[in-house]
């Protein structure tokens, strides 16, 4: 099957550019053809929706055979779709054929800047010229796969490894619409076809392993990860240890690509549902992502401040004991943070009620390392809101425990008495020090211009 299919690509790919008027379109509607003669004109209006048409160098050639093609497959996906015993075994290598050759292609290379330089929101993608054809060789293809005659036994024959392969390759397109429908068939495919699990979990991983540490671009990541989050969601219990790896390999990775916002809600989605699944990896994944923790990034640490609050929604208090006080030294350098709004989103922790019933039961160990911040930045803090979310940390922190709160009150006097007499006592050291200098004889025979340089 795959020689004749790679024969049948190599002559479609020659003959891509153009298509002559010597071309005959079948046009008789299905429904009007007997019972009996329907499998064979179904194959044969397949075999002619692998006929390519020019929407590119040339979008206005062979308008009429464009048209007809359009309303041939408008028509093959009305037809699978409402009626049955229409998906017959000669019909498998046909359909998946005209799939590939309408579908597999190289990609053309990227248009937009990648990285912390891509906006998804002011950089437009380049759509597929060619879609008014490819969204209905997507859609029927996907009624195909959906349709209740469809039997995996068959079409394993032809939807197998190499299909699979070349099926991923595509969700590096810039299309959004074409990722969008990639991303619900290769998820019916999992679904379907248990020998392929593997292997797709396999491919994906290579391409997370790709965009990490080679390319730091792939336009589908977003798209995989919403595939993975509903794959994660089935996993059996216990996990299984290749799947523990590839939360702690791949997914926490993941988290320090500098284009993280194009695809950051569906990888806190698949790390929450990990946890959900086993709350003893916990403890890795927040130690995890404060390694990953951004220095110089104020969006992306929000981003992280995001995710933090999701997983802390789900953590059991057994495990929050064992991540806390590096937990809240990270939370306590963002509340200092200048920039305001992820200050804002580390202060909002103290609207959680779940978070504040940790922190309640474990207030011995959190208030004395947050409350240096809260205190510090409740006076100098630029933004006045900030003042306000700071005033009502501290006023929840005084009335969870008023004794706590005022040793830490006197706590943080003293230290800052401390720092203000260790300074005074610096001060008048080096007064002495220059006392001792100008009484020094030889002072006066110094040049002048050592003394003013040294002044």
């Amino acid at each position: 099957f795959h020689i004749y299919l790679h024969t049948i690509l190599r002559k479609h790919f020659f003959f891509r550019k153009r298509v002559t008027q010597a071309v005959s379109f079948i046009v008789s509607p299905l429904l009007d053809a007997p019972p009996v003669d329907r499998e064979e004109l179904f194959v044969q209006k397949l075999r002619q929706c692998c006929v390519l048409f020019d929407f590119v160098t040339d979008p206005l050639s062979d308008l009429k055979y464009k048209e007809v093609k359009r309303a041939g497959l408008n028509e093959m996906v009305e037809y699978i779709t409402h009626n049955r015993d229409v998906v017959t075994e000669s019909i498998y290598p046909e359909a998946v054929i005209m799939f590939s050759v309408n579908l597999f292609r190289t990609l053309p290379p990227s248009s937009n800047p990648t990285g912390a330089e891509f906006d998804p929101e002011e950089d437009e993608p380049t759509l597929e010229a060619a879609w008014p054809h490819l969204q209905l060789v997507y859609e029927f293809f996907l009624r195909f796969l959906e349709s209740p005659d469809f039997q995996p036994n068959i079409a394993k024959k032809y939807i197998d490894q190499k299909f699979v392969m070349s099926l991923l390759e595509l969700f590096d397109s810039e299309d959004p619409r074409e990722r969008d429908f990639l991303k619900t068939i290769l998820h019916r495919i999992y679904g379907k076809f248990l020998g392929l699990r593997a292997y797709i979990r396999r491919q994906i991983n290579n391409i997370f392993y790709r965009f990490i540490y080679e390319t730091e671009h792939h336009n589908g990541i977003a798209e995989l990860l919403e595939i993975l989050g509903s794959i994660i969601n089935g996993f059996a219990l216990p996990l299984k240890e290749e799947h523990k790896m590839f939360l702690i390999r791949v997914l926490l990775p993941l988290h320090k690509v500098k284009s993280l916002s194009v695809y950051h809600p569906q990888l806190a989605y698949c790390v929450v549902q990990f946890l959900e699944k086993d709350s003893s990896l916990t403890e890795p994944v927040i130690m995890g992502l404060l390694k990953f923790w951004p220095k110089t990034h104020s969006p992306k640490e929000v981003m992280f401040l995001n995710e933090l609050e999701e997983i802390l929604d789900v953590i059991e208090p057994s495990e929050f004991v064992k991540v806390m006080e590096p937990l809240f030294r990270q939370l306590a350098k963002c509340v200092s943070s200048p920039h305001f709004q992820v200050a804002e989103r580390a202060l909002y922790y103290w609207n959680n009620e779940y978070i504040m019933s940790l922190i309640s039961d474990n207030a011995a160990k959190i208030l004395p390392i947050m409350f240096p911040a809260l205190y510090k930045n409740s006076k100098s803090h630029w933004n006045k809101t900030i003042h306000g979310l700071i005033y009502n940390a501290l006023k929840l922190f005084m009335e969870m425990n008023q004794k706590l709160f005022d040793d830490c009150t006197q706590q943080y006097k003293a230290e800052k008495q401390k720092e203000k007499y260790k300074l005074k006592e610096r001060e008048e050291m080096w007064h002495k020090i220059e006392a001792l200098a100008k009484q020094n004889p030889q002072v006066n025979t110094l040049p002048l211009k050592f003394i003013q340089s040294k002044q």
